[in-house]
């Protein structure tokens, strides 16, 4: 398994609809090849990506964000963590940053965030990744679920509590170790985070991704689909349901011994998966390879 590098360098804060968005850019050191944005999931932050963006970045520009309600974005109780809310963000974020028709790849909650900003607000993709991605029903664990209908109760537990709760939670998303835990549950610490944790939890609704499903069959890039094989949180028979609905039947990547969090637990697999599709469309006559 890799050695996981130090996390990543600080962000720089832009403004998006009133709220501060946390969001980093990493660039080769020389000439790039193009254009990949990352989308995280639920309930981490772009940091999941570290080693996938340090590595494509050797001849890619890498553009990750946080988004609202997580990781170093902006956290208060006013801020919008709906992922109605996210995917307008993430379209506003992609023109702010002038790119046009990057490669897109995105895991969890992250999915149907960049589904919603291609599929409902318009933004050309020149294709998409998605890992074990939340988009079809049903989603959302027992735990999630209580946790979503009594947030107000869980947000007022001691400290204490909550951290081991946290963690537990994370912990079963797949093969983590202790320190991976704590990194991922460090951003929810504290009585912001904690309040953010619960937050987040309770403005997810299945009614959001609906809305993205019933379009699957017109997006207009080619996509792919990789996911754990052992993924506790959504199984694999989602990955063929996704298939089936998406334009060209695209191939799904599975990788062995995962669980939820591929780019997490295997990034190695992950990035030799994003280095064989972007060379697909390196290598095709038009730009775009057919997946």
């Amino acid at each position: 398994m890799m050695t996981h590098h130090p996390p990543l360098p600080d962000p720089v804060h832009v403004t998006v609809g009133g709220a501060s968005v946390a969001t980093r850019v990493l660039a080769p050191s020389g000439p790039s090849a193009g254009d990949i944005v990352l989308c995280h999931g639920t309930p981490w932050s772009s940091q999941v990506w570290a080693d996938v963006a340090r590595e494509v970045s050797r001849d890619h520009r890498v553009f990750l964000w946080d988004m609202l309600g997580y990781g170093d974005s902006e956290m208060g109780p006013t801020v919008a963590t709906d992922l109605a809310a996210q995917a307008a963000r993430l379209a506003s974020l992609i023109r702010g940053w002038g790119l046009e028709r990057p490669h897109v790849v995105a895991h969890d909650i992250g999915g149907a965030v960049a589904l919603g900003a291609h599929l409902l607000h318009r933004v050309d993709f020149a294709d998409l990744f998605l890992w074990d991605i939340v988009t079809l029903d049903p989603w959302g664990s027992p735990f999630f679920r209580l946790v979503a209908q009594h947030a107000h109760v869980f947000s007022r537990l001691p400290a204490n509590l909550h951290s081991a709760l946290v963690k537990e939670y994370i912990a079963g998303a797949g093969r983590l170790s202790t320190q991976q835990v704590e990194a991922l549950a460090s951003p929810w610490s504290g009585p912001v985070g904690q309040a953010a944790f619960y937050r987040q939890i309770a403005a997810l609704d299945a009614a959001d991704t609906r809305a993205v499903a019933e379009k699957l069959g017109a997006a207009r890039c080619p996509t792919r689909i990789g996911w754990g094989r052992e993924d506790p949180w959504i199984p694999l028979g989602q990955a063929y349901e996704l298939q089936s609905r998406l334009p060209g039947r695209p191939e799904v990547v599975v990788l062995d011994g995962s669980g939820h969090l591929t780019p997490w637990e295997e990034p190695e697999a992950v990035i030799a998966a994003l280095r064989a599709w972007l060379a697909e469309t390196r290598d095709a006559p038009d730009g775009q390879a057919t997946r």
